[in-house]
This record gives C-alpha cells, structure tokens and sequence, in this order.
C-alpha cells in the first residue's frame, strides 16, 4: 500500500508541474503566442467558454494574434474579454477578425511578469509540499496501524521527501528558465 501512495504522490506532484508549465505559456514574451488568449473566457450567451472554444486562434506575424470566430456574434464579447482582462492588450475589431498586437514590453512589465511567475512558483511549491503532507500522514497512518513496520515506514517517508525535493528542483528549474525569456529584450 505504501508504495501505492508514494507513486500517486508522484503522479499528482507531476500533474502540478505541468499545470505551472500550462500557466507558464500565457505569460506574455514580447513574442505573439496563442497560449496568451486560449484560455481567456468569454461571456457566451450566458456562459463562461474559452476562447478557443469559439474561435480560430492564429499568430500570422511575430507580432500580432488574430482570432477569428465562428459565430460573428460573439465579437463584441471577446474584445470586452480581452479589455478585462490582465494582458493589457487593446483589441482591433474589423469586421470578421479581432487583432491583437503585441507591443515590445518595458522593463517595468517584465518586471511586473518574473513577479508573477515567482507567484505561480510558490502556488506549486504549496501545492507539492500538501501532497507530501498528505501522502506522509497516509504513510504514518499504515505504521500506527501496524501494516508496516517502523524501519519500511521510515524508508518510505525518505523516498516521498527525495520525490518531493525532485519535483521542487524541476519547478525551480522551470521557472528560471522563463524568468530568463521573459527577461530577454
């Protein structure tokens, strides 16, 4: 059973990772990436629904975004979207298609981005650290319970700390590496 809660810890620590990973992508570059709008939700008729639920999301230039939607209709949601939301992008209606340029950031916002993705670091930090608590008390809870004995007990509580450490090593890894990209000019 230990082993069991051990590897589900695992499983559940990589899954926080990729979620950082995912959130990572919406973090404006200076570079146009459709990761930036996809997840934006827009009031469709009454219900909340990702944009890339209503609309081709497409980067024609390095610069530049262009959604397309399939219903006409919903243009006028998803420039109130955009304008709500905390990408500071101002939104260019023509017709059928919304642009969005993507201006070169200032060391300001850069700054203002690396304090974000530090937020979003800790966010997973937390979120690893409660899964160890949790998968240590299952652990302890099989020792008190006497179907295992003190000695496998304490070598399974040192597997899920050095699994712990690894998924914090990778979570720090990653955010580096975009605190880096988003530091670029």
């Amino acid at each position: 059973m230990s082993t069991e809660t051990i590897s589900s810890a695992d499983h559940k620590m990589g899954r926080a990772v990729e979620a950082m990973e995912r959130d990572f992508q919406a973090f404006r570059t200076g570079r146009a990436s459709t990761a930036l709008v996809e997840r934006l939700t827009v009031d469709y008729y009454g219900t909340q629904t990702p944009l890339n639920q209503l609309a081709g999301i497409s980067v024609p230039e390095a610069h530049q975004i262009v959604i397309q939607p399939w219903d006409r209709a919903v243009l006028g949601a998803i420039e109130k979207a955009i304008q709500k939301s905390e990408l500071g992008l101002v939104p260019n209606v023509d017709g059928t298609v919304v642009r969005l340029n993507i201006p070169p950031l200032t060391e300001e916002r850069r700054k203002d981005l690396v304090k974000s993705v530090h937020r979003r670091m800790e966010e997973a930090r937390v979120e690893i650290r409660n899964l160890r608590r949790d998968a240590a008390d299952d652990l302890k809870k099989e020792e008190r319970d006497g179907s295992v004995g003190a000695d496998e007990a304490h070598r399974q509580l040192d597997h899920l700390q050095k699994t712990t450490d690894r998924w914090i090593g990778e979570v720090d890894r990653l955010g580096a590496a975009k605190e880096q990209e988003v530091m670029e000019v």
